[in-house]
């Protein structure tokens, strides 16, 4: 398989620490997607890393037992450690600060702690079998303060940190989830759900795994992702993600179901909004879904593992990593863990690949618009394929595909007017300056496809009320121009497929050679839309073209007379020149230019090229 086909990756530069063996234990933090790899108990070094962390954390601690849960709060201020079913002892890494430990016991009885969650630098959440415990941390006082509890049976939970949810779960069978929200000090009570468990034989016993459970962040929506396996005896085509949406207010709802058409082992990662299933029985994997199934299986990309040491050892060639391995465990949104290698990896997207994976551009847009960068990929990369020969779609296809992309950028547009508002009324900008686009590839097609992509490209911008810029308008005339199409170009001057400017006018003046009515069309046009003060603009088109548009008596001298120097021709110069002197002879008697006018300099010019035999004598009667 060609590396063109892979649409999922491992990233570069990986969280690399000590693999886990029995002097070494390795433990993954959710919430600061921290991994810390403890060696013997913490006495001989606790080494903390991220993928954010450009300097790892190192320190020691007394071994006091064997460590079951370790995390850092937010901002790495304060460690909590947990060695026992009953307490989580504490230890405060902020500056000026005791760094002896403090511990605290859950408060109900026979309760076992099941785990906890940081919800912010200070606050912190105790799960145990019996329930549920928020706690306030103050490391001045070396103590907790408990805030609120609940009671319920827990079998085990699951935290989502982008959202502060905490998911338990409930009764005999597992399948009830009561959820709980917290924020700057509260704990809030969600409405609990059930999960729709698959039908077995009454021989078996099912029960909800955490395993097939996941949270995320979708579309900026929190889901339940429940991993659903169909039993072998019924006819199910194989198993299914269901999503279940789980509002801050009202019920939760199942909302989308995700066919995978294949059983075994499976699991989840959600990466830049796309659900990522990981099938770990074949080669063959890594289905990436949106909302329903639009790719092919592939597997991630394979990864090589860089050879460590010294330089004289790091030539050797790099170690091909094992992809889903056994030793794999996957948390969300995007992390793959191996232990058992010492890597952590975010999962990506490569989106160059699905543009030629997706037959349907019109869907093809739809899921590159809403992902992470890429704009302008979607902008060149899918109408380059959509233009090739090989590939080339109907035009229906590609009026599509203008739309999808000209309604975001109308909407791009509001929101630029929006903020040039706002920093007139003088409020900060928070958004990140645009880069500017690259060139891509030129696309060679038939002259009668460019002008029909042309005109559905400006139809679009219209249908949008998006400005049409000039050079659109001129390159459909200049094809148009070149394939002798003057019937086509007066149909589109006609009926305003092209709108009329002072630009377009002036392109058409320079057409009269080829096209003798485009004096005419061009005259017409800029009576119409360029009147009195635009007039005054300096344009160097040919006298017969200044008396055409009316107004010549009153038109400055210098500004014509300074374009047509610009130009660097000489001949142009002189009719310019000459027009004016034969304008001044015939207002005012005499050819020459009045003080009021100042052209001297022109006047030095002409006759420094020209001579001063030249210059316009006054005619007498």
């Amino acid at each position: 398989m060609g590396g063109e086909d892979y649409y999922l990756e491992l990233c570069e530069r990986p969280v690399q620490f000590e693999k886990a063996n029995p002097v070494n234990c390795v433990f993954f933090d959710e919430a600061n997607k921290q991994v810390f790899a403890v060696r013997s108990g913490g006495a001989t070094g606790v080494v903390v890393k991220g993928p954010d962390d450009r300097n790892p954390i190192s320190f020691r601690m007394d071994d006091r037992g064997e460590v079951k849960c370790i995390k850092f709060s937010l901002e790495n201020k304060i460690l909590a450690v947990q060695r026992t079913a009953k307490t989580v002892d504490f230890c405060n890494f902020i500056p000026d600060n005791s760094q002896l430990e403090y511990t605290q016991e859950c408060k109900t009885k026979n309760a076992n702690i099941l785990g906890f969650c940081w919800t912010s630098s200070t606050e912190i959440v105790f799960i145990t079998d019996q329930g549920i415990e928020f706690y306030q941390v103050l490391p001045e006082k070396r103590s907790l303060k408990l805030l609120k509890s609940h009671n319920i049976n827990v079998n085990w939970y699951m935290y989502c940190p982008e959202s502060s949810v905490i998911l338990l779960s409930t009764t005999v069978l597992e399948n009830v989830l009561q959820p709980f929200y917290f924020r700057a000090g509260t704990m809030s009570k969600l409405p609990k759900f059930e999960i729709e468990l698959p039908a077995a034989p009454k021989s078996t016993k099912l029960s909800l795994s955490e395993r097939d459970i996941a949270m995320a962040i979708i579309y900026g929506q929190l889901y339940v992702l429940f991993l659903r396996h169909h039993s072998r005896t019924c006819n199910s085509a194989g198993a299914e993600v269901v999503l279940y949406h789980l509002p801050r207010e009202g019920a939760c709802k199942k909302m989308h179901i995700l066919k995978l058409n294949r059983t075994g082992k499976f699991a989840l990662n959600v990466v830049d909004n796309l659900v990522v299933v990981h099938h770990q029985d074949t080669e063959f994997d890594g289905t990436v879904t949106f909302h329903h199934p639009v790719l092919p299986a592939r597997s991630i990309q394979p990864y090589q593992i860089p050879v460590a040491g010294p330089a004289a050892v790091t030539n050797q060639s790099p170690v091909p990593c094992k992809l889903y391995s056994s030793s794999w465990i996957v948390f969300q949104p995007d992390i793959i863990i191996s232990a058992s290698q010492g890597y952590l990896w975010n999962l990506q997207v490569k989106l160059q690949p699905i543009v030629n994976l997706l037959p349907d551009k019109g869907r093809l847009m739809d899921f590159l618009l809403q992902r992470k960068g890429a704009r302008r990929l979607s902008c060149l990369s899918v109408h380059r394929v959509m233009l090739t020969e090989s590939d080339r779609a109907t035009l229906p296809v590609v009026a599509t595909v203008f739309d999808k992309l000209n309604h975001e950028y109308k909407k791009y547009l509001d929101a630029e007017q929006s903020y040039t508002m706002a920093v007139e009324a003088g409020q900060s900008r928070s958004n990140p300056p645009l880069k500017r686009p690259v060139r891509t590839q030129a696309v060679e097609m038939p002259h009668k496809l460019v002008i029909a992509v042309l005109t559905e490209y400006i139809r679009s911008l219209s249908q949008f009320q998006i400005p049409v810029q000039h050079y659109f308008h001129e390159l459909v005339i200049k094809t148009l121009v070149q394939h002798n199409l003057f019937y086509m170009l007066h149909q589109f001057l006609q009926y305003h497929v092209l709108s009329d400017s002072k630009p377009l006018a002036c392109l058409l003046l320079s057409l009269e050679s080829f096209y003798p009515p485009a004096h005419q069309l061009s005259l017409d046009m800029l009576k119409v839309n360029c009147r009195s003060s635009s007039i005054q603009t300096p344009s160097v088109g040919c006298p017969r073209f200044i008396r055409g548009i009316g107004g010549h008596d009153n038109i400055s001298a210098p500004k014509f007379l300074d374009a047509a120097k610009q130009t660097d021709d000489v001949m142009l110069f002189y009719t310019i020149f000459r027009f004016f002197e034969q304008r001044n002879q015939r207002l005012r008697g005499n050819p020459n230019f009045t003080p009021g006018e100042h052209c001297e300099e022109h006047v030095a010019f002409f006759k420094q090229v020209f001579g001063e035999q030249a210059l316009m004598r006054p005619t007498t009667f």
